[in-house]
């Protein structure tokens, strides 16, 4: 049976704490699941310290933040199976610590421009993960009928990039598409471009397939477009790529809520990740 491999929880900016989701897989007529929080070690140690629950066998994930500067956008990478190391926990405190430093001055400037609305409260849906993030901050005004919704106009006003940008926006500063790369290979995890359709960044995986820098690329995706799927799927065969899919489930915590297992990845290319994984740990740390 196949898998859901990109999965979000309350140790980043998904509303279900990862104890439920095992639970939710096997429902869905899962046998693989990855919780795969952004920039966090706090997933993969939880895979790693329950292997099977609800007979789901969960693969230990995160996916990493970078920017490609050369074209302004944010960047997604997916990292299986990464060792516990401390490469990757440093990388997770410095990105937590930015990320609560960014979403803590946007609290403190939307407390004064909203009085319902108290930093306390969004530290509070924080607590699981360790940092702020937007989607906490969007809880609270939404459970108090301030907000349209997570992530519709309320949301752009105050936190939109373009074409206007938001009027409490801070941004985090993000490491390079390179440097994260060199991190999944410093913990010898398997590399999977999420999502490319989302932060345009087609050029961007053309360009890392032909230097050979990804292992996989994420095609069943529900914000990947028809025609970026048909172009990765053709990569993915020319350059014998993994290919995965993953709902990108994040619970209440989106405007279009999708249950786990929606979108997955098939047996084959889940015993190819732990294959690519099981040779890379078999060998010392680079």
């Amino acid at each position: 049976m196949p898998g859901d491999l990109h999965t979000h929880t309350t140790f980043s900016d998904g509303s279900t704490p990862a104890a439920k989701l095992p639970f939710l897989a096997r429902c869905a007529g899962m046998t693989h699941l990855a919780v795969s929080d952004h920039d966090s070690i706090r997933s993969v140690r939880y895979a790693y310290a329950n292997p099977v629950q609800e007979g789901v066998h969960l693969i230990p994930a995160t996916e990493l933040t970078a920017y490609d500067y050369d074209r302004g956008h944010r960047v997604h990478i997916l990292c299986y199976w990464p060792d516990d190391c401390a490469a990757l926990a440093e990388f997770a405190a410095l990105m937590s610590e930015r990320r609560y430093n960014a979403v803590l001055q946007s609290c403190r400037e939307l407390e004064q421009i909203c009085p319902q609305f108290k930093t306390e409260e969004a530290l509070e849906y924080a607590k699981d993960s360790g940092t702020l993030y937007k989607a906490h901050v969007m809880r609270v005004l939404w459970q108090y009928g301030l907000s349209d919704g997570m992530y519709n106009s309320v949301y752009r006003s105050l936190f939109g990039l373009r074409p206007v940008r938001g009027k409490i926006l801070h941004t985090p500063k993000y490491e390079t598409v390179d440097t994260v790369l060199d991190l999944i290979k410093a913990c010898r995890g398997v590399a999977v471009l999420a999502h490319p359709s989302v932060y345009k960044s087609m050029p961007l995986a053309r360009e890392l397939i032909a230097a050979g820098r990804l292992d996989g690329v994420e095609i069943d995706h529900p914000r990947n477009t028809p025609e970026d799927r048909e172009e990765l799927t053709r990569l993915a065969k020319e350059n014998d790529l993994i290919v995965t899919g993953g709902t990108d489930f994040h619970g209440m915590n989106a405007n279009n809520p999708r249950p786990v297992g929606a979108f997955c990845t098939e047996d084959a290319q889940i015993a190819r990740i732990e294959a690519v994984a099981r040779l890379r740990k078999s060998k010392p740390n680079p």
